[in-house]
């Protein structure tokens, strides 16, 4: 019998804050294709405008020259936007850490596809009012799968002192924050989910409490 990968009950509290970010609009999200892990994808002007955005209010939050700890997605479009926000801040980016495990849901045969040939063929396939997948791409990922690379992550990553800037995905973020903030699984899905927000905003997470600090201008409901 086949077992289903482990999602931690509780999350790991850092003594730091966490800010997660989602990035900026991309050319796949404008045309409404499928992206997932493609890693490279890069920003329209409307993405660098909310990455523009996302900058300026961390700097509002955190001052010039922050003792920040920066990680992203190893993907091109959570580099890019990491780059403005970095200027912003006045941060080498060269000095932000990239990992794997921080990558957007594997799409498998979906990848690249337009939404609304996919809506044809497998009708029903996103549930548009929470935003998430109703069923696994075939040969992609499920959000259990999610749930448990980046939470490998958290573990390894837990020694980071102080507060921390974390670029990613529309999908993996909010797995992330999940289980961050210790929600329950969802067992329609197999992991702990949180709230869809729109591309560019950004979270603070301290102690398992999420707030919301900036609302991006960006779509929701859409992979990214």
């Amino acid at each position: 019998m086949d077992s289903k990968p482990s999602v931690p009950h509780s999350p790991p509290l850092r003594q730091g804050r966490d800010f997660i970010a989602r990035h900026g609009e991309t050319v796949f999200n404008f045309a409404r294709r499928m992206q997932g892990h493609h890693p490279h994808t890069p920003l329209t002007r409307a993405g660098f405008a909310q990455a523009d955005a996302m900058g300026a209010a961390l700097r509002e939050i955190l001052g010039p020259k922050p003792r920040l700890t920066m990680w992203s997605s190893s993907a091109g479009r959570a580099l890019q936007t990491l780059a403005v926000i970095a200027e912003h801040l006045e941060l080498d980016w060269h000095q932000a850490h990239h990992d794997d495990r921080l990558v957007e849901i594997g799409m498998g045969e979906w990848s690249g596809r337009y939404y609304a040939d996919l809506a044809s063929e497998a009708n029903g396939f996103l549930d548009l009012e929470h935003g998430l997948y109703t069923r696994p791409p075939p040969g992609g990922e499920w959000y259990d799968q999610i749930a448990v690379r980046v939470s490998s992550w958290l573990a390894d990553t837990d020694e980071d002192s102080g507060d921390r800037l974390v670029i990613m995905h529309g999908m993996s973020s909010r797995v992330l924050r999940g289980v961050m903030t210790g929600m329950n699984v969802a067992p329609r899905f197999d992991a702990p989910i949180a709230p869809d927000l729109p591309q560019g905003s950004i979270v603070r997470i301290e102690r398992g409490v999420e707030t919301v600090v900036h609302w991006g201008s960006g779509r929701d409901s859409a992979p990214a």
